[in-house]
């Protein structure tokens, strides 16, 4: 049972790191992120406020762990499902 899921969390954290899976995901934390930001705190964006880091952070981190998660269980149900993975 244990080397069954080594062998899981090892294809979970290849999908994580191949294919431009970080570059997409990447991409959808900076627009949703800024969008986020933009809607969060935009008093602080824009000068009349203090800017919460953490808040502006975490507006960029989610989103990209929420694409990632995305195409990883994607392609571990294309896997389990019989279909090549891409």
């Amino acid at each position: 049972m244990k080397g069954r899921r080594s062998g899981h969390l090892r294809r979970v954290w290849q999908y994580c790191v191949c294919d431009g899976v970080p570059r997409r995901s990447f991409y959808v934390a900076l627009v949703v992120g800024a969008v986020l930001n933009m809607i969060n705190q935009p008093e602080a964006l824009f000068g009349s406020a203090e800017i919460d880091w953490t808040k502006l952070a975490l507006t960029f981190v989610v989103p990209y762990c929420v694409a990632t998660y995305g195409a990883v269980s994607l392609r571990l149900g294309r896997n389990v499902s019989g279909r090549p993975s891409n």
